[in-house]
């Protein structure tokens, strides 16, 4: 695990907080911890926008001064100019200064936000259900970790300061035309109302399409990461035809959505560009009228033509924001999808055990169904195994091995029955200690793209030294393979360890449970993948390490199995025969038939072999 620096400070803050409130409430909750930091950036955007509104005053008494319709102040007209002069330069750098600050302070407060944000989903995610997994494409997960916490980036940094500048800008500029003239200042907002109501209006409707919109890019994602994913299998059958239909198919689909969503934005742009653009050409023909009538002076004339854009540009872009804002909120109801999901927990349990279990482990009428419940995997499953005993289980693909070993970490809750461990209800034990106690060989082993050493050593929650590194590697019959390797155990293997064959990843994968040391094993068809020499190595390597461990074999191969105190033959969910490997081969069934079958197949290979030499 890295340790984190003083320049890596742990801000951990659980999101799950914000689940219960209304989305903006849930926003101002995520806040904590940087909302004066925010606050900070408003009040600096609201000191950049009076400096602004000052300026365009500072014109008018300019105007008027040079006009003859002011005074100088002081009755000096040169230290008068001096004066506006530098109120002119101080102006725009309190203007520009405070506008650089406010940026500064939103940026530090979005970029803390979804940093924290981003570690908290992703440990999060690790702590959900394997169910939940199962069900959600992996794509999905990684749009949401990424382009939606980068949207709701984007929301505290742009629009939401954003959308407090508008507003800012348009009420002190709003006060600021009505001190020069109150006729000025009600004619300046005739087609602001109807033009925030469309806003509205397009919020609804942009809003469905942009989440239209992400959906659709999660199914993009995770096309493209199932292709990238499996694109040996893809080369192997040459389908990299099929592969592009399928991406362009959803490509297709984003394409309309996005055009949908562009479409939008493109009605109501124009739209409001043309009615505010005739509000402001309609203001400033009215004060020009005001002009020639003596109403107002020309100092007044210029300050309202600048503080007018400055009032109907913020509402322009206050529709933007506010259709904006839509993209947004979409994300963070994603991002919320997530966080209430409950995690597992894995501390709590009626008893906490502090010393490793013996292996006693007892299955009671144990029946296992899927959250759909629909699927009966198990069915009544009862048989009892003592500490250091080794169990088999074999059968056809389908018939709910692996699904009955899940159970013993709890990966799973069986949904009848109960499994005792050591004579303790096995959902009385806190997740993570069973997990601490048995060690995992899967079917299909999944390494990091890390070292070999790293790969190994993941398991174990102490440092190691290399020569137990070795040492576990040498049982698992990988050592030589692996000091063959330019750079031994710092190779680097490739994603989900590409660089290594298929017998490597199980004989690393071996040694990773070894130097775990576990008390229960589960070996997942864990020789499926080496020819018969290694599979003899780790056999024999395997034999001594699972002296007093309890242990459950998954396997094809009867002869994988032979040796197993308990063999248990499964078929769609039960446990149809039960016993040693002399007793099921003494009597009819579903063994026998296995038995006979590879039996024969291994003589007829030995008789071919012979023959050809």
């Amino acid at each position: 695990m890295a340790t984190l620096t003083s320049s890596q400070p742990s801000t951990y803050f659980d999101f799950r907080r914000v689940i219960h409130h209304n989305r903006l409430n849930g926003l101002w909750q995520a806040m904590s911890g940087y909302r004066l930091p925010y606050l900070g950036a408003v009040i600096t955007l609201m000191i950049s926008a009076l400096a602004k509104t000052a300026a365009l005053l500072l014109l008018r008494y300019f105007a008027d001064l040079v006009g003859g319709a002011a005074q100088p102040i002081g009755g000096n007209l040169q230290s008068a100019f001096f004066y506006i002069g530098l109120g002119f330069v101080s102006l725009a750098a309190l203007e520009g200064g405070f506008a650089f600050l406010s940026g500064r302070l939103a940026a530090y407060t979005a970029e803390n936000i979804t940093r924290r944000l981003r570690n908290f989903l992703f440990d999060h995610i690790q702590r959900l259900s394997f169910s939940y997994h199962s069900k959600t494409p992996t794509g999905d997960l990684i749009e949401r970790v990424t382009s939606d916490v980068d949207t709701l980036r984007r929301f505290f940094n742009e629009h939401a300061i954003g959308i407090g500048r508008i507003l800012l800008l348009f009420f002190v500029n709003w006060f600021a035309i009505l001190s020069l003239d109150l006729e000025l200042g009600l004619v300046s907002v005739i087609a602001i109302p109807p033009i925030l109501l469309v806003s509205v209006w397009f919020f609804k409707r942009v809003t469905k399409a942009y989440e239209a919109y992400q959906e659709q890019e999660a199914a993009l994602s995770t096309a493209l990461q199932e292709n990238l994913t499996g694109v040996r299998v893809v080369k192997a059958f040459a389908r990299q035809d099929y592969e592009k239909g399928k991406f362009e198919k959803e490509n297709w689909a984003k394409y309309l959505k996005g055009k949908l969503l562009l479409f939008m934005h493109s009605l109501f742009w124009p739209l409001s560009d043309i009615v505010l653009g005739l509000q402001m050409l309609g203001g400033f023909v009215f004060a020009g009228v005001m002009v020639i009538n003596g109403e107002i002076t020309v100092g007044t004339y210029l300050a309202y033509a600048g503080l007018v854009v400055w009032l109907i540009w913020p509402i322009r872009n206050l529709g933007r924001l506010i259709v904006d804002t839509s993209t947004g909120m979409v994300s963070y109801g994603r991002l919320l999808a997530i966080m209430k999901e409950n995690q597992e927990d894995l501390e709590s349990g009626k008893v906490q055990p502090t010393q490793p279990v013996r292996g006693e482990i007892t299955f009671e009428n144990v029946s296992f169904m899927y959250s759909d419940g629909e699927t009966d995997v198990l069915r009544n499953v009862s048989f009892s195994v003592k500490p250091g005993q080794s169990v088999a289980l074999i059968g056809s693909t389908g018939s709910g091995k692996t699904s009955l070993v899940n159970l013993l970490p709890r990966f799973h809750e069986y949904t009848g029955g109960r499994i005792l461990l050591d004579g303790i209800e096995l959902k009385d034990y806190p997740r993570r200690y069973l997990r601490q106690q048995i060690g995992i060989v899967e079917q299909e082993p999944f390494l990091f793209s890390r070292s070999i050493r790293e790969n190994i050593a993941l398991g174990v929650q102490r440092p190691v030294t290399d020569e137990e590194i070795e040492a576990a590697a040498r049982t698992a019959a990988i050592h030589d393979s692996i000091m063959s390797f330019p750079d031994g155990y710092r190779t680097i293997v490739g994603e989900k360890g590409v660089t290594l064959s298929g017998g490597q990843k199980q004989r690393v994968a071996i040694a990773r449970t070894i130097l775990k040391n576990p008390r229960i094993l589960i070996l997942d068809d864990s020789t499926s993948s080496v020819d018969t020499e290694t599979e003899a190595e780790i056999r024999a390597a395997l034999n001594n390490l699972m002296q007093d461990r309890t242990t459950f074999i998954i396997a094809h191969r009867i002869q994988s199995v032979m040796n197993a105190d308990l063999i248990l033959v499964l078929d769609k969910g039960q446990v149809i025969q039960m016993g040693t490997h002399e007793q099921l081969v003494a009597q009819d069934g579903m063994y026998r038939k296995i038995y006979d079958i590879q039996t024969r197949v291994e003589d007829e290979l030995e008789h071919e072999l012979a023959s050809i030499e």
